[in-house]
């Protein structure tokens, strides 16, 4: 088991940082009036461990008697059907929205119809079942306001907790209908702190510099450092002070494509790159960090008086992204364009 899951804290009483959040979130789970709730903020922060920390405190430790299900959906005046994975437990059924792609509005709507207007799952005295929907800010409008229809209907014997990155993404509707909480990133001293605690129950000495770079080497992603640690004792233990923290393999992968956007400009050079793209998105590598990483990378190769223009560049790309459902588009269009302004930047220097 990796040290990720290995110390995933299972309670609210075993989180390390936001404690005033997880009390908040003891009292709310005594509450009769219970809402709807949306947890949001960056990858790595805890929504997703606080989820579930406040199921296990509503319902007790059977919500981690987990089992996987496929299930199929229909598509109406088709003759297709989509296929998603499910995890079921006796109280609650969660689901990743991601993979329901331009399909969205189908599946949420039936997924939430089949559970909320049956029998409730448990045998509990809690009136209510819950529905967990990871990623919720890359449903479609149409889905959301679907989700939306659908969560009045639903709130007598159903509750509905949604995982989301960027509020921004979700409908006004939507948020008004939920408590928010958000969850930000843990301060490099709570991760540094954590990383050591768990390498003292691993029998492992960290050191407290390698642990602070592996904290701002991660982005104060905790699960990111967490991975990061165990990548470290793989490569070199006894750990040193001075140890190198190496990146992931896919950083690594996307400072290559940044070298070779930089040493050629042709469309022969992008339709190499695409291929490589395609490579990374098929690794489950979100395409919005692909192209964060990418325009950082570009940064730091180009000189001063292009830096504004890269940043324009990755911050329009990225909003016409979040708008479309094809991001090998909006990668392919930022690096042609990124291409064209420094082919004319070096042009004009040489003439």
């Amino acid at each position: 088991m990796l040290l990720v899951d290995k110390y995933r804290p299972k309670t609210l009483e075993s989180l390390d940082y936001h404690l005033e959040m997880a009390e908040a979130l003891k009292n709310l789970a005594t509450s009769n009036d219970f809402p709807h709730m949306l947890f949001y903020g960056p990858s790595g922060a805890g929504k997703k461990t606080r989820t579930m920390a406040l199921l296990r405190q509503i319902f007790g430790p059977d919500v981690e008697k987990l089992r996987v299900e496929k299930k199929s959906f229909v598509i109406p005046n088709r003759s297709t059907s989509v296929e998603i994975t499910i995890l079921v437990s006796p109280y609650h059924i969660e689901l990743s929205l991601s993979e329901c792609m331009s399909n969205d509005r189908l599946v949420v709507q039936e997924v939430i119809k089949s559970i909320a207007y049956n029998q409730r799952i448990g045998s509990d005295s809690r009136k209510f079942k819950v529905i967990i929907l990871n990623e919720v800010d890359v449903l479609t409008r149409a889905a959301q306001h679907a989700l939306r229809r659908t969560m009045e209907k639903c709130m007598v014997n159903c509750r509905i907790f949604m995982n989301a990155t960027s509020i921004t993404r979700v409908i006004e509707a939507l948020r008004s209908r939920c408590l928010c909480l958000r969850v930000g990133v843990p301060d490099h001293e709570s991760i540094s702190s954590i990383l050591q605690k768990i390498g003292k129950s691993e029998c492992l000495n960290v050191p407290k510099e390698l642990a602070e770079r592996i904290s701002h080497r991660s982005d104060q992603n905790l699960r990111r450092a967490v991975l990061m640690l165990e990548l470290a004792k793989l490569n070199q233990y006894p750990f040193s002070p001075d140890q190198l923290v190496q990146p992931a393999d896919w950083e690594c992968f996307v400072d290559q494509l940044a070298k070779m956007i930089i040493e050629q400009q042709t469309t022969v050079r992008l339709l190499a790159i695409r291929e490589k793209i395609y490579e990374l998105l098929t690794h489950c590598v979100p395409a919005s960090l692909i192209l964060k990483t990418l325009a950082f990378a570009l940064l730091e190769k180009v000189d001063d008086e292009l830096k504004h223009q890269v940043i324009l560049l990755a911050a329009k790309y990225e909003h016409r992204m979040n708008l479309g459902l094809k991001p090998i588009f909006h990668l392919e269009a930022f690096i042609a364009k990124f291409m064209e302004i420094y082919k004319k930047y070096w042009l004009s220097i040489a003439g």
